[in-house]
């Protein structure tokens, strides 16, 4: 028993010199790699605010202005706030639900390469990922040292990326880091405005349905 205890704690010693804690601020730009859609699809900025457990991502939406997720790093939970200028919801999510859901599709693979480059006086390191069978690998830049718990892509990625690709419905998109803060963060930051009515994701899916169908039989 006292041995099992040992390895542990040097277990968890080794990981935790790793990492290093980070709280501040981050700053992404995204913009579609296809030139041909930059005019129709402009950049925009994801920025993060973290004290190491909680963060606060703000990303720009069409329909919902700016999105923000805030989450618990420690307790894999987060509430996502949406506000479209009547209500305000706070949608939980579980996010150890979703890597059950998760354990059957192709697990993303990575691939180190050498050399380094520079990002923000920052030495990044270099890998490909393989998000599918059939895809072909994709570029990632990503911080050693760093958690990739800040951000939502690549969890599983060997650090944080800094710069890195991801498909959507448009095309694929790229995130690169421009600006990086460390910064002691307000608590209150991270939390729930008092107005934001907090529902699980089935329930704000229920209440979008009895809305639809409200505006449809009033017509």
């Amino acid at each position: 028993m006292k041995l099992t205890l040992i390895i542990t704690l040097l277990t968890l010693s080794s990981f935790a010199q790793n990492n290093i804690p980070f709280s501040g601020k981050l700053v992404y730009e995204i913009e579609m790699v296809d030139t041909s859609l930059q005019a129709f699809y402009p950049k925009k900025y994801m920025t993060v605010y973290t004290n190491d457990t909680l963060v606060r991502i703000e990303n720009e939406t069409k329909q919902f202005g700016t999105q923000i997720v805030i989450k618990h790093t420690f307790l894999n939970k987060s509430y996502l706030l949406l506000n479209d200028g009547v209500n305000k919801f706070a949608i939980q999510t579980d996010f150890n639900k979703e890597k059950t859901e998760d354990s059957l599709k192709f697990k993303t693979a990575y691939k180190k390469k050498w050399g380094k480059t520079n990002i923000l006086q920052l030495k990044a390191k270099r890998a490909n990922v393989q998000i599918s069978k059939d895809a072909p690998p994709l570029k990632l830049l990503y911080l050693k040292n760093y958690s990739t718990k800040y951000i939502d892509a690549y969890a599983d990625a060997p650090g944080l990326p800094v710069s890195y690709f991801l498909e959507s419905n448009e095309g694929l998109v790229k995130y690169q880091l421009i600006f990086i803060e460390n910064k002691k963060m307000d608590r209150d930051l991270f939390g729930i405005p008092s107005d934001f009515k907090k529902v699980s994701f089935d329930q704000f899916i229920e209440l979008m349905y009895k809305n639809q169908n409200n505006e449809t039989l009033s017509k």
